[in-house]
């Protein structure tokens, strides 16, 4: 907002609901009263004719009805009004009005009232000129050079000039390369009319080329007939600005040159009579209108242009010398004179706000009323200062974002999962290999307090777990209402899935007193689906390739209480073996020590050994928390299969290699099929038939290639996927094995999680080997580093794909090793300067046994 306002002399509103555009407004002394006060000629697209005389008049005071000499209603939508010296046989002034198929010139006379209401006005038709097309806008000026008289010059909507010599009609010519119509000036000087095209160029044509083009009306269809009458109309210099014109206007105040300035959207330019830039203003507002004026200071133009956001810049030629806020948008402003007060601003907004105005400051006369003194009570103070203090601290105790009336959910989400499997398998378009997809119900249910605006429900799974349906959309709810949808899960992908959890996300809007739209909400609940949703009881196998065992500090269960769902019930208390059978085709093995406090799990895949795992701890812990039990502890005291891990690493490592093979070769033969598509399609359109010289088996073999590669790729994209949820499902394992092995903290085992799982999905442009190269590289270098100048390298901001797997080999073992010499996991910076501190050196026999082990 500009820190000056525009001073109010005189404003009107014209009308009601009438519109008004850039041509509407005209300045002058329209009735030759030769008193050179000028009157304000205003009309609308509604018709009406207005004519103003204004007077100054006091803040406050309303504008008085003698200042509107005439109005007059015409009947079709006024576009422009201009004033000049229209008739033949006179040099006086003149209205011009234009309409969209018409032009009317009349003559504005006034008669000397005899009584208290003042003078009279009126306007007289001296003639009219029926358009043959739909006007745009005009200009006028004297064309050719004529002396006392002005010409009149129409732009019609279809690109067509119509040069009317007063009361006759001239000529018309088209524009060449017309598409849509511009703003026009004429300028008096060169005797030429200036234009912007579409082209985004400013054109400027001599009168004298358009008087001896074609004549428009004459104008053939053929080329060959448009050749063979008249000249052609040339253009007499073009300048390209890049943007559209918002107004061109043409000024001379001196007899030695004249100036073009033409308004962009973006710009101002200021250009020679050659069409050469003088000088150009970038503008960093959205211009609405301009005008140049004289300015004091010889050899500098003065520019007003106005914005939509209401202010009004007064620049000396490219600098800004004022500004000063409109009360609205002007889509026209003019300079006049009145009642001895020369350059008055007078502007027009498109619904009729009319308003006379100039520059300039008024005093303030406001002084600051005396405060009233009194002595200052500090006991008070004292007492309201411990107050607020005590204030401050209650509510500095709990960091809870939310406030205590807010800590009970507008809205509660329950997700109920069924203790049973669907009878009816609910699986959709399941790529599982099993005969028997199982599905199981999920009963989700929305309990409202409040009213809930648009609430919608998103429930989430990981693949290749997938839903029946996983968005809905709900009215409107009500307090104390509630909504229940029901929905099914099942595997989807044929692999097991690295989790067996699930998200509901509700989201909604609450209405206040200042926001009735609503403000922004979500609650959300996870639920656990079942084991055997993935695997179904099998025989126990005796021989496996990977098994761990897991230590306890109680007597080993009977699977009978804690494996339910599993096991025959007329087994009894003998079964120490329990097998699980995969969807996807592997086994894995659950077996319970009789002798010792031990489970060992086992399994051909490493990936499988997760799920049955951490099933297995999880029903321990719920077992032991029933009977109140609170010393139960699980423990691993073997190796971490570290080898086996980084296999998985491999493989998923080496399937995103092939992916990025294939993307090259496939871009490579995509260059390929387009180059010898466009052979082809220049020797199709050559009109001298040319052997193929076989370009078309070319084409059918590199689109073979193309076709062959894609189906490669996808492939592999099926296949990096599955290693993905392998790679996943085996770095879950490895973490509860480094959880159990070091007894780690709930806050240490989230920093594993943190670390090791940064991804949720794997793409090319940021893979899991890079993220979590970064991740254990961050912690080597922080709270378990050895020294401080481990913990002064710096690490590369840019993540990137590595060229093999070597480096994260190596820093996955270092990691573990750290953790066994008594590193501990913090992201706290003091902790970590105190860890590097009673951090153990490494040994060169360790350190040689660490290089031997990734080796």
């Amino acid at each position: 907002m500009s820190l000056f306002k525009a001073r109010d002399w005189w404003s009107t509103i014209l009308g009601e609901k009438e519109e008004f555009d850039q041509g509407c407004l005209c300045v002058a002394d329209v009735d030759n009263s030769g008193s050179g006060q000028d009157k304000v000629i205003v009309g609308s697209y509604k018709g009406y004719l207005r004519i103003f005389n204004p007077h100054p008049v006091k803040p406050g005071d309303e504008v008085q009805p003698e200042d509107l000499l005439l109005e007059v209603q015409l009947r079709e939508p006024i576009l422009q009004v201009e004033v000049g010296k229209f008739v033949f046989g006179t040099e006086g002034l003149h209205l011009a009005v234009l309409h969209c198929r018409k032009l009317c010139v009349y003559a504005v006379s006034g008669t000397q009232g005899n009584v208290e209401h003042g003078n009279q006005y009126q306007i007289k038709l001296m003639y009219e000129h029926n358009l043959q097309r739909t006007a745009c806008n005009m200009t006028y000026g004297p064309f050719g050079g004529v002396k006392g008289r002005d010409l009149i010059c129409i732009q019609s909507m279809d690109g067509m000039l119509m040069l009317f010599e007063q009361e006759s009609y001239a000529f018309g010519r088209f524009l060449p390369g017309f598409l849509l119509p511009g703003p026009l000036a004429y300028s008096s000087r060169t005797d030429s009319f200036i234009t912007v095209s579409s082209c985004q160029q400013v054109e400027s044509y001599k009168y004298q080329v358009l008087a001896f083009a074609t004549d428009a009306d004459e104008r053939q269809d053929t080329e060959q007939q448009k050749l063979s009458s008249g000249k052609r109309l040339v253009v007499d210099w073009i300048l390209n600005i890049g943007e559209q014109a918002l107004d061109i206007c043409v000024v001379s105040f001196n007899q030695g040159a004249s100036s073009v300035f033409v308004l962009g959207e973006r710009n101002f330019f200021c250009l020679k009579d050659n069409g050469q830039i003088r000088f150009m203003k970038k503008l960093d507002y959205s211009p609405s209108c301009f005008i140049p004026y004289c300015s004091v200071r010889e050899g500098t133009i003065n520019t007003l242009i106005a914005n939509h956001s209401k202010i009004l810049n007064i620049y000396q030629d490219v600098t800004l010398k004022w500004a000063t806020q409109l009360p609205c948008i002007p889509i026209s402003v003019k300079i006049a004179n009145f009642q001895d007060l020369k350059g008055v601003i007078v502007t027009l907004s498109d619904d009729g706000h009319l308003q006379c105005s100039y520059l300039g400051t008024d005093p303030s006369l406001f002084q600051a009323p005396k405060v009233d003194s009194r002595e200052i009570n500090y006991e008070e103070m004292n007492a309201e200062m411990k107050e607020l203090q005590k204030i401050i601290r209650e509510a500095t105790k709990t960091q809870d974002i939310l406030p205590e009336s807010e800590k009970q959910r507008d809205i509660t989400v329950t997700a109920e999962v069924s203790a049973d499997l669907d009878e009816e398998s609910q699986a959709i378009d399941s790529e599982v290999k099993a005969g028997a997809v199982p599905s199981v119900t999920v009963k989700i249910t929305i309990q409202s307090r409040v009213t809930a605006q648009k609430p919608s429900l998103a429930v989430c799974v990981q693949a290749p777990l997938a839903v029946t349906c996983d968005q809905f959309v709900f009215d409107d709810l009500e307090p104390d209402s509630s909504e229940t949808v029901v929905l099914s899960v099942f595997l989807k992908e044929n692999c097991s899935p690295p989790e067996l959890e699930g998200i509901c996300i509700v989201s909604y809007n609450t209405p206040t007193e200042l926001n009735p739209e609503g403000i922004p909400r979500v609650s959300q609940c996870s639920f656990s689906l079942p084991l055997k949703l993935v695997c179904f009881p099998a025989q126990p196998s005796k021989a496996a390739n990977h098994k761990l065992t897991i230590d306890t500090n109680k007597p080993p269960i009977s699977f009978v209480t804690i494996f339910p769902d599993f096991v025959d019930p007329c087994e009894g208390d003998q079964a120490n073996a329990l097998g699980f059978q995969f969807l996807t085709g592997s086994k894995a093995t659950l077996l319970a020590s009789k002798t010792s406090q031990r489970y060992r799990i086992q399994s051909d895949q490493l990936e499988d050994l997760w799920l049955v795992t951490k099933e297995l701890i999880h029903r321990l812990e719920e077992h032991f928390k029933k009977q109140n039990c609170k010393d139960f502890a699980c423990t691993f005291s073997g190796s971490i299969p570290l080898q086996e891990y980084f296999e998985l690493i491999d493989q998923h490592f080496e399937l995103r290699l092939n992916a990025e093979k294939y993307q090259e070769l496939l871009s490579e033969r995509a260059v390929q099929f387009r180059a010898i598509e466009r052979r082809l399609l220049t020797r199709f359109k050559d009109k001298t038939p040319a052997p193929l010289q076989h370009l078309d088996t070319l084409l059918e073999g590199t689109f073979r290639e193309v076709i062959a590669l894609a189906d490669a790729a996808e492939e592999n994209q099926a296949n990096m996927f599955q290693a993905f949820a392998k790679l996943k499902s085996a770095t879950h394992l490895v973490i509860m094995l480094i959880s159990l092995w070091q007894k780690l903290s709930h806050d240490q085992v989230a920093i594993l999680e943190a670390t090791f799982l940064p991804l949720a999905e794997d793409t090319q442009e940021l893979g899991w080997e890079e993220t979590v190269d970064a991740a254990v590289s961050y912690l080597l270098r922080t709270c378990l580093s050895k020294s401080s100048k481990e913990q002064a390298l710096t690490l590369s901001s840019q993540l990137s794909m590595p060229k093999d797997t070597s480096r994260l080999k190596k820093n996955i073992t270092l990691f573990c090793d750290r953790l066994a010499k008594g590193g501990r996991l913090s992201l706290s910076t003091d902790s970590a300067t105190q860890q590097a501190a009673v951090m153990p050196d490494l040994s060169e026999d360790a350190a040689e046994e660490t290089k031997s082990h990734e080796l």
